[in-house]
């Protein structure tokens, strides 16, 4: 053996001993945090009230001043100087920062809706069919001001990008309810008809498993073609093909994983195993035309086009059905900062009803009762007027101390309206509700002590809440 070959032979001898030894400390980590996401009810602290989640996010950031939040006193304050005492030198965006700031009421009507008689806004009539079910909390609140760090926050607890997303953390720490599915699934809509202006994109760190293992990450329905990419069979291969083709590749991976130890290796053999299943299992939960036609009339008219949120609510409730235990739906358009009203209603128009059928449909199957369904965008928007202002015609700015956003389902008390603001929707004035506080209930619900669900990394024992203070909001609990 010549002396170049001796001394690669040795160099990759030593290679392989540091990596095994490595990879073998990494397999004591991968078997512990196997046994915390084993299957069942193994990963709760508490009875859950919720087994699933449902999150609708509305991003964008939509007006709650035209939704949620009456505020009947403004109309007669149109075009008047927001008063300095309510703002009190507060943070504002670029695009309003060192303008007037003028009053914009709502041109739209509410209405006292069910029998809990809470204010609901003429755009969304369906949903106040069904306000007693829902409790809309209209003293949420958030760091961030801008979307990117808005929705980032949102979805993962954190403004900074990297951190585990909410479904990832759920499906950690409470493992799966069907192994034929993935845990966490998104979907997001191909269309809105608020209109493009200001319509940010959407990036897969919103559904991340961050530094969670990555079999935990979302799983993101297409609205076109294979609902999860390469589903399908290539030509000429036909499904025992692929199970051969898949036992050959399986048997070379656990060889691997014996000689390295590495529990990566293992993760990507049951999410190879998982997507054979999930061939059979895909195509029957997306094949919408089982459903009875009264049933697709429920969510409305844009059921049957692809990637619209009505037909995205209606998958919702069929994979709850299934036991998926997190599914996120994305509807983008809500950033008006010009022409609200039109956009508004828009937008509306592609939610309301969809939204309301989904608490009825879950309802009536008996399924509302362990399911959360959470509604909200990243942030509010401002009192003060953004472009053209006349009654009819006005847009708002991002604000981020005070919003609205609604839960409905596992353990909510319906019927409610909690929190208030002042009289501008500006500051909170009672009751304040922060997104770390949305996400210790919502995780609460689910069984979780958000204090105890923890995961180690770089130092730092990560949460979804982080380590400032957060809270169970119980005034919203039934």
């Amino acid at each position: 053996m010549s002396a170049s070959l001796r001394d690669l032979v040795t160099l990759q001898q030593r290679r392989s001993l540091l990596k095994a030894g490595a990879m073998g400390l990494g397999a004591v980590a991968g078997r512990a945090l196997l046994g915390r996401t084993r299957s069942g009810p193994a990963g709760q602290h508490h009875p859950a009230r919720a087994k699933r989640v449902i999150f609708l996010f509305m991003a964008g950031a939509p007006s709650q001043l035209d939704l949620f939040d009456y505020k009947p006193g403004l109309a007669a304050r149109f075009k008047e100087p927001l008063p300095p005492s309510v703002t009190n030198g507060q943070r504002v965006t670029a695009m309003t920062r060192g303008r007037t700031q003028l009053c914009a009421p709502s041109m739209f009507g509410f209405a006292r809706r069910g029998q809990s008689g809470g204010w609901w806004s003429e755009l969304l009539p369906h949903l106040g069919g069904v306000a007693d079910d829902i409790c809309v909390v209209r003293s949420l609140n958030t760091n961030a001001i801008n979307h990117d760090p808005g929705k980032t926050f949102l979805c993962t607890g954190s403004e900074l990008p990297g951190k585990a997303s909410m479904g990832a953390w759920l499906s950690y720490g409470l493992g799966s309810l069907n192994r034929d599915l993935p845990d966490f699934v998104v979907l997001t809509s191909a269309f809105w008809t608020g209109g493009t202006r200001n319509v940010q994109g959407l990036y897969s760190r919103l559904w991340s498993s961050g530094f969670l293992p990555g079999r935990h990450q979302g799983t993101a329905f297409q609205t076109h073609g294979d609902p999860v990419l390469f589903l399908s069979n290539p030509s000429g291969v036909d499904r025992s093909v692929r199970r051969r083709m898949l036992d050959a590749v399986g048997a070379l991976n656990s060889k691997h994983r014996e000689e390295l130890g590495d529990p990566a290796i293992e993760t990507t053999i049951a999410q190879q195993e998982m997507a054979f299943r999930m061939q059979a299992s895909v195509p029957e939960l997306t094949d919408v035309s089982t459903e009875p036609e009264s049933v697709r009339a429920l969510y409305g008219p844009e059921v049957d086009k692809p990637g619209s949120f009505a037909r995205n609510c209606l998958l919702a409730r069929r994979m709850i059905e299934r036991d998926v235990r997190f599914v996120q739906i994305f509807h983008r358009g809500w950033d008006h900062h010009s022409i609200l009203p039109k956009q508004l209603t828009g937008q509306c128009y592609d939610v309301d009803q969809p939204s309301a059928a989904l608490l009825i449909d879950l309802k009536r199957r008996g399924l509302l009762d362990d399911t959360l369904v959470v509604f909200a965008g990243e942030f509010g928007r401002t009192v003060y007027g953004q472009g053209k202002l006349t009654r009819a015609d006005y847009g708002r700015d991002h604000h981020p101390r005070c919003f609205s956003g609604w839960l409905a389902g596992g353990g909510i008390a319906g019927g409610v309206h909690y929190g208030e603001t002042d009289d501008f929707s500006y500051n909170v004035a009672r009751d304040p509700v922060s997104v770390h506080d949305l996400h210790a209930t919502m995780l609460h619900l689910c069984g979780v002590d958000h204090r105890r669900m923890t995961f180690p990394s770089q130092g730092l024992d990560e949460r979804l809440t982080g380590v400032e203070p957060a809270k169970v909001v119980r005034g919203i609990l039934s």
